[in-house]
């Protein structure tokens, strides 16, 4: 049994300890707002908070989060940065087909979190790895310097 803390609710699981995160989330737990992408930690569309910082749920196990907050995409409009970075996706119409928006989101609202006024390098820095197959990397950009604006 693993207990959770998920966009502030707790959550008692039975899962291995090995079992992914991502998958915890998405078919015991029911949050299907993180989607799982390439499962090798490159594509950055798992990608949750822990405590605040972004990380890759496909390859992060269970036993490895437990006593920590763990924030999704549906909890992430409930803290200052992601409720901009929403408004600001949606301002933008940053997205496309969207498969990658949720790992985008939780990467850039974990960015303006730590830095509300990006620079271009911090941008690059913090958003490397998270992949948008439709090329929405302007509007990706765009839509986080308004939100830290």
């Amino acid at each position: 049994m693993v207990t959770l803390s998920i966009n502030g609710t707790s959550h008692t699981v039975d899962v291995p300890g090995d079992m992914p995160l991502l998958w915890v989330l998405r078919d015991v737990i029911g949050l299907t707002g993180t989607k799982f992408g390439c499962g090798m930690a490159l594509c950055g569309a798992c990608t949750v908070q822990l405590d605040g910082r972004p990380i890759r749920s496909c390859v992060t196990p269970v036993a490895a989060v437990s006593g920590k907050r763990i924030t999704t995409i549906e909890g992430i409009g409930a803290t200052p940065s992601g409720k901009k970075v929403q408004q600001a996706w949606l301002d933008l119409d940053v997205v496309q087909c969207g498969y990658c928006q949720s790992g985008q989101i939780m990467a850039a609202a974990a960015l303006l979190a730590s830095r509300p006024h990006p620079t271009d390098t911090d941008i690059d820095a913090a958003m490397a790895g998270n992949i948008c197959r439709c090329g929405t990397y302007v509007r990706i950009r765009a839509a986080i310097k308004r939100a830290g604006g």
